[in-house]
């Protein structure tokens, strides 16, 4: 038996929920075309043969402004940090960017175990790759280099195989039926905060938190959920809700439908939404969404 942490590190939008839902064959972390959308570490598990590979999807690695984002950063490295090896997936359309280069440095100077990892191979001419590659392994020591596409899952078989022989001999530190770590309360809140981030624009999403206040079991079997969307500013607000309040419906039905598909029993989802401004700087929204304060 073999057990172990693979953090999955990158840029903002390099695919890494994607690819950790690919290879955990389910919905674990929350996928937007937006860049930040995740915003703390998520853990899912895959097995393979014999193999438990505990995958860690980090949040994209930029340059902070606020507590949140130093909280998200934060995270990740300490994702990467956590791990028995640390995967740098790289956007292959987007290429070596000031960001990808400065996230790759760092690894290479940690010392720890690195895999390389372009995704999105699909979008890109073969011949671009290599290239890629070569600039890449300038700035750090790679172990290996894999190209894949997480949305087409070319490449992901050899991927997972690879990730099953490179974990640690170990007991498995999960049920082999578990496929991730994630508290039902939060998941519920993500997967709410998953719609805003689909139906609202500009800085609507990134000025947005979203809590689980209650979750009652009900006699028949089905559970109520009640969220609260935090909001940084009034207009914010007023777009969240929308005309008669058709926006916040539309968030509520499809996230209530997502959540009924992910826990296989009927939700009744109640959101509240109300204006929190200085949100991002508090250290207990922080926590209340699974990160540490940054201080």
């Amino acid at each position: 038996m073999k057990c172990g942490f693979v953090a999955i590190v990158g840029a903002p939008n390099a695919g890494k929920s994607t690819l950790l839902n690919r290879l955990t064959g389910a919905k674990v972390s929350i996928v937007s075309p937006k860049a930040q959308t995740t915003r703390f570490r998520v853990l899912g598990i895959m097995m393979r043969g014999e193999s438990q590979v505990l995958l860690v999807d980090t949040p994209g690695i930029f340059k902070p402004k606020r507590k949140l984002d130093r909280a998200m950063v934060n995270a990740a490295w300490s994702g990467a940090a956590d791990a028995d090896l640390a995967v740098l997936l790289v956007d292959s359309k987007a290429g070596a960017t000031a960001d990808v280069k400065a996230i790759a440095t760092q690894l290479g100077k940690s010392g720890r175990r690195c895999w390389l990892v372009l995704n999105k191979c699909d979008l890109v001419p073969p011949g671009a790759l290599l290239p890629l590659t070569a600039v890449m392994t300038e700035l750090a020591v790679f172990e290996e280099t894999f190209m894949v596409s997480a949305s087409t899952g070319d490449g992901l078989l050899e991927l997972m195989d690879a990730f099953a022989a490179a974990v640690p001999e170990g007991p498995f530190l999960y049920p082999e039926d578990d496929l991730t770590d994630l508290p039902e309360r939060l998941l519920a809140a993500e997967i709410v905060r998953e719609q805003i981030f689909m139906q609202t624009h500009e800085e609507v999403p990134y000025g947005t938190t979203v809590e689980t206040e209650t979750w009652t079991e009900r006699k028949d079997g089905s559970v109520r959920i009640d969220v609260t969307v935090y909001v940084a500013r009034s207009g914010h607000k007023a777009i969240l809700i929308g005309e008669k309040g058709s926006k916040i419906k539309s968030i509520g039905a499809r996230a209530r439908q997502d959540l009924g598909r992910l826990l296989e029993r009927t939700v009744h989802l109640f959101l509240n939404v109300k204006q929190r401004t200085g949100w991002d700087e508090e250290g207990a929204r922080l926590r209340a969404i699974g990160l540490e304060d940054p201080g």
